[in-house]
């Protein structure tokens, strides 16, 4: 009778841990499954967060490019801005280039036009030859100062660079063959240019 007893309560203890290995298998199996789920999510995280980074370079790449594109459009009207003031300043500069040396001539015009009032009652020509040369040497003073020169021709060799020979006649000596022999009309430079060649008669 005790024998039975015992192996029953032998079998009921059995059977009690064998429930409770499961028991215990199973909460590990769900703690690992738990573990599993949490790892996943964490793997999750760094894709969430890439993709937050992608989203904010985008983002300061959009800003970036708003910020050339305004930078581009200050540029083309500053641009377009000078290239009026710079064709505005060469309109006017070739409609009044001239006017520095427009008004500095004006003086003259004013002695010429009192020399001709005086001519008219003069009885002294003498005088009215040395007012016409004192305007004439003002002008030339003038154009002197504006960089304009004559072109000297006295016993001067024939250049084609600054002379042009309208006739050419024997040298009546030897040492005027090739040389500038007169003068018809007197040439200029401005400044190194020559803006009118003088015209020569050159000896043969």
């Amino acid at each position: 009778m005790l024998s039975i007893c015992q192996n029953k309560h032998i079998h009921e203890m059995s059977e009690e841990l064998k429930n409770e290995e499961q028991k215990e298998q199973q909460e590990s199996q769900e703690t690992a499954n738990a573990q599993v789920e949490t790892d996943t999510g964490k793997e999750a995280n760094p894709e969430t967060e890439k993709e937050l980074s992608v989203e904010e370079q985008l983002e300061a790449a959009k800003k970036e490019i708003e910020e050339l594109n305004d930078k581009l459009l200050r540029k083309i009207a500053e641009f377009d801005n000078y290239r009026k003031r710079t064709l505005k300043e060469k309109t006017e500069l070739i409609l009044n280039g001239g006017e520095k040396t427009i008004v500095a001539i004006l003086p003259v015009i004013d002695d010429m036009e009192r020399a001709l009032k005086n001519m008219q009652n003069a009885d002294n020509v003498a005088a009215v030859l040395e007012g016409v040369e004192l305007i004439y040497k003002k002008f030339m003073d003038i154009l002197g100062k504006q960089g304009v020169s004559v072109i000297e021709t006295k016993d001067a060799d024939f250049d084609v660079d600054v002379h042009e020979a309208i006739a050419q006649l024997p040298a009546p000596v030897e040492e005027l063959k090739g040389k500038v022999m007169d003068c018809t009309l007197t040439g200029y430079k401005l400044n190194d240019k020559v803006i009118r060649h003088a015209q020569v008669v050159v000896g043969l």
